[in-house]
């Protein structure tokens, strides 16, 4: 069966959220859905999406598992975006961002 996800992330102010998350994610949206809604596909099926509600926003908590966190960590940071923190799991490892309204992504690895 096929699978599509669609991990949603409510902000305050799509006007201000969307470029932090364009900087975060490295491109402009893959589409923008309404006014007040952006979603960039990160992988075939795979997609990420803000949203303005400012009654929710900052609740949001996401991993994004990649192959190479020391080169993603180093592009987000060109882009002005540091995470706010490292958490280990044995060899498993993960760099910790929060938007402007405190949801979290993260980007992590785990070797295999």
């Amino acid at each position: 069966m096929p699978l599509d996800l669609f991990a949603g992330i409510y902000v305050r102010d799509y006007e201000a959220a969307k470029p932090w998350y364009e900087r975060l994610l490295g491109c402009e949206p893959t589409f923008v859905a309404t006014d007040t809604e952006a979603v960039w596909e990160l992988a075939e099926h795979r997609w990420l999406y803000i949203k303005e509600d400012a009654e929710h926003a900052g609740h949001a908590e996401h991993a994004i598992m990649i192959d190479n966190l020391d080169a993603r960590t180093a592009e987000i940071a060109e882009r002005g975006i540091d995470p706010v923190k490292w958490e280990s799991y044995g060899e498993a490892r993960k760099a910790v961002y929060r938007d402007p309204d405190g949801n979290e992504v993260a980007f992590g690895v785990i070797p295999g």
